[in-house]
C-alpha cells in the first residue's frame, strides 16, 4: 500500500492541519507545530523546512538548528534570508544550477524548498500522529511527497518521502537532506559531531574563499583531514578561534546497512541524531562553516552525491571510491526514502557517539561507555 494513500477504516481519523497540527508561524513566516508529549517540531509550510526542534520540559527551550534570521539579528542586522535555513530538502538538485538551467527558472539546490508545500492534514491513529505534504516541481516536472509520523511518548521524528516522475523516461535525480545545525547549539570546543563515516575527500576548489583551511581534493580518513599548511584538523569539533568555511564529502560505511550522523552540545548534554538507510543516501558531506563573528552552521548533509555541485558535475563524474553520485527515477515512476531524525538528553561524560542502532522498538546510541535507549516503534 502506498503510504501516502489514506485508507478508511475503524479507529482512522482524519483531521485537518487546523486541527492537531497547531498553525503557527517561524520568523513570520506560516509553520505547522507537530508535537506529543516529549518533543515538538516546527516546519515551515513553504518548502518544508524542519526549523526548529525541541524538549518540551526544557526550560532553555534549545533548538539546534541552525537559524540564519535570528543570527542576522541578534548581530544588529535585518534579517534577509531565503527559503534556506535548519534541515530542508534539496531534490531535485543538490548545488549551483548552471546558466541555462537558470533561464529556464531552476535555482540553486533544486525547486521544492523554494515552493509552497500544499499541506495534506494530520491523520490520527491511537498513539501515533502523521502530517502530510505534497509540491510538484513543475521545472523538472515531478512531484515530490512528505510525511512526519510522531509517536506519543517517542523522542524521535519518522520522515518519509516519495519523488514521483512526471515525464516518460528514466532520469537521473539529485537528492540530499540538508540538515544543518546552529549556533548556539554548534560552539567551539564544545559541540562534537560523528558519523558512520571513514573514507573521505577534501573538497576540491581554488582556494577560495580566502578562509579555506582544508587541503583541497585529498583522501583521507575522518575524523582528521588534512589541512593546506601540512598539518591535521580534526573534523568533530570547531576550532577556536573559529574562522574558516570548508568542504568535506564522505562515504557512508559500506559494511552497515544504515549510516548514521549525531551532534551532541557536551555542555547542553543534547544531542541530535539521524538514522537512514545506507542505500538511499550513500553520502554525507559536511558544509564546515565557521566565521569568526560565531554565527556557525554546520551542514549534516545526507544524500545522493558527495558534493553539491551542479547536476552536469555530479552525473559526469558517475561515481566516487566506486559508489554512483546521483539515484536513478525511473519513467513515470516513483522512489521514496525513509529517515530517523532524534533529540535527547544524553548522560554525563558522553562526549561521543560510536553507534546508532534500531531493534526490536528501540533507538540505540552508544559512545564513550554510555548508552541511550529511546523508544522508536515505528523503525525504519
Amino acid at each position: 500500500m502506498n503510504i501516502f494513500t489514506v485508507v478508511k477504516h475503524l479507529g482512522l481519523v482524519l483531521v485537518l492541519a487546523a486541527g492537531l497540527a497547531a498553525q503557527e508561524s517561524y520568523e513570520g513566516r506560516p509553520a505547522t507545530r507537530l508535537a506529543n508529549d516529549k518533543i515538538e517540531l516546527l516546519t515551515v509550510d513553504k518548502g518544508g523546512a524542519f526549523a526548529s526542534l525541541r524538549l518540551l520540559d526544557d526550560a532553555r527551550k534549545v533548538n539546534p538548528m541552525w537559524e540564519p534570521g535570528r543570527m542576522v539579528r541578534e548581530a544588529g542586522g535585518t534579517p534577509r534570508f531565503g527559503d534556506s535555513m535548519g534541515h530542508f530538502v534539496c531534490v531535485d538538485g543538490f548545488g549551483p544550477s548552471s546558466a541555462d538551467e537558470k533561464k529556464a527558472g531552476l535555482e540553486a539546490h533544486g525547486e521544492a524548498h523554494r515552493l509552497p508545500w500544499e499541506k495534506l492534514g494530520l491523520v490520527r491513529e491511537g498513539a501515533k500522529q502523521t502530517l502530510r505534504y505534497r509540491v510538484t516541481l513543475p521545472v523538472v516536472q515531478e512531484t515530490f511527497r512528505r510525511q512526519m509520523e510522531l509517536v506519543d511518548g517517542e523522542q524521535v521524528v519518522y520522515v518519509e518521502s516519495e519523488l514521483e516522475n512526471l515525464l516518460g523516461f528514466d532520469r537521473p535525480v539529485n537528492w540530499a537532506e540538508h540538515a544543518t545545525i546552529g549556533a548556539p547549539f554548534l560552539a567551539p570546543d564544545i559541540t562534537v559531531v560523528d558519523a558512520s563515516v571513514g573514507r573521505c575527500e577534501t573538497r576540491p576548489h581554488d582556494k577560495r574563499p580566502n578562509n579555506r583551511t582544508l587541503a583541497p581534493g585529498v583522501e583521507f580518513t575522518y575524523p582528521i583531514a588534512p589541512r593546506q599548511d601540512g598539518s591535521l584538523r580534526n573534523l568533530r569539533t570547531v576550532p577556536n578561534p573559529p574562522n574558516s568555511m570548508d568542504h568535506v564529502g564522505c562515504l557512508m560505511d559500506p559494511n552497515q546497512e544504515h549510516g548514521w550522523v549525531t551532534a551532541i552540545n557536551t555542555k547542553e548534554r543534547l544531542m541530535i541524531g539521524y538514522l537512514f538507510r545506507r542505500a538511499e543516501y550513500p553520502w554525507l558531506q559536511e558544509w564546515l562553516n565557521f566565521p569568526p563573528s560565531g554565527q556557525l552552521s554546520r551542514g549534516l548533509e545526507f544524500g545522493t552525491q558527495p558534493y553539491d555541485v551542479s547536476r552536469r558535475d555530479a552525473i559526469s563524474r558517475g561515481t566516487m571510491f566506486g559508489v554512483p553520485t546521483y539515484r536513478w527515477l525511473p519513467a513515470k515512476g516513483k522512489i521514496g526514502s525513509r529517515f530517523l531524525m532524534f533529540w535527547t538528553r544524553v548522560p554525563e561524560g558522553m562526549d561521543r557517539v560510536e553507534s546508532v542502532e534500531w531493534k526490536a522498538g528501540s533507538l540505540s546510541v552508544k559512545g564513550a561507555g554510555r548508552t541511550v535507549v529511546l523508544p522508536a516503534s515505528l523503525g525504519l
